[in-house]
């Protein structure tokens, strides 16, 4: 039977600990007792880890489970894959955080787009720690060791200057030759790190097509349909990970 995994709030070499929310959990609703063995990522390693004790919430004191650490685990490591994503419908982007962290991408930025409705781009920075949660609780649940960083929303500009990744490919609703699988088959590059940016609902407009351009950005194609952005986004992920094995 596969155990439950838990990723750890705080750890050091030999103990780990869940507190808030995964802690309560784990004390009220599970019924967690000394003695029982879980699954625990702390720093980014998993563990067989057996709980040493139980402090639901109370009288001032927030949860707390406590773990010894065991043997290390053999586990996946995330994609070398940096997911620029514009900012797009709430509860479509939240659909397409969770696919993109279960399907085991490394990071998500979510882009400031011309074309984001402005209300949502205005929103957006007090939505992230919204994504942040969603993104830990897919990585729970797919068992995953790592959390996908979810960056602070920025303008497209601003991400493309400080992007370092040494493949750069865009999504792009007028290329009609260039495939993703064939631009990543044509790669040359010792070194595995990809960015994908996948535009928002109307596409990118031709200046911020042009800013891709001037910063080295190669145009690929999903082919003839026009898709979702959260539907390009998961197909362009599950192409990448095929890849990249």
């Amino acid at each position: 039977m596969t155990r439950r995994r838990w990723i750890a709030d705080t750890w050091t070499e030999t103990t780990a600990s869940l507190t808030g929310e995964q802690a309560e959990h784990l004390a009220r609703v599970l019924r967690a007792e000394p003695g029982q063995i879980y699954d625990v990522v702390a720093g980014g390693f998993l563990h067989r880890a057996e709980i040493v004790s139980v402090r639901p919430s109370g009288s001032g004191q927030s949860a707390e489970v406590a773990f010894t650490l065991h043997e290390e685990l053999e586990s996946d490591s995330a994609l070398p894959l940096h997911l620029l994503l514009a900012i797009f419908k709430f509860d479509h982007m939240e659909w397409a955080i969770e696919k993109a962290t279960e399907l085991g991408v490394a990071r998500i930025t979510p882009i400031i787009a011309r074309r984001s409705e402005k209300h949502l781009a205005q929103a957006a920075t007090k939505r992230a720690e919204r994504w942040r949660r969603i993104a830990l609780e897919a990585s729970k649940q797919s068992r995953r060791t790592t959390i996908p960083d979810i960056a602070d929303p920025q303008p497209l500009a601003t991400a493309l200057k400080e992007e370092v990744s040494a493949q750069r490919i865009l999504l792009s609703e007028t290329e009609q030759s260039m495939t993703l699988l064939s631009a990543l088959q044509a790669s040359t590059s010792q070194d595995a790190s990809i960015a994908l940016a996948i535009g928002p609902e109307g596409g990118w407009t031709a200046e911020e097509m042009a800013l891709f351009t001037a910063q080295g950005w190669q145009h690929v194609t999903l082919g003839p349909r026009i898709l979702r952005a959260e539907t390009a986004a998961i197909s362009a992920i599950a192409i990448v990970g095929s890849q990249l094995g």
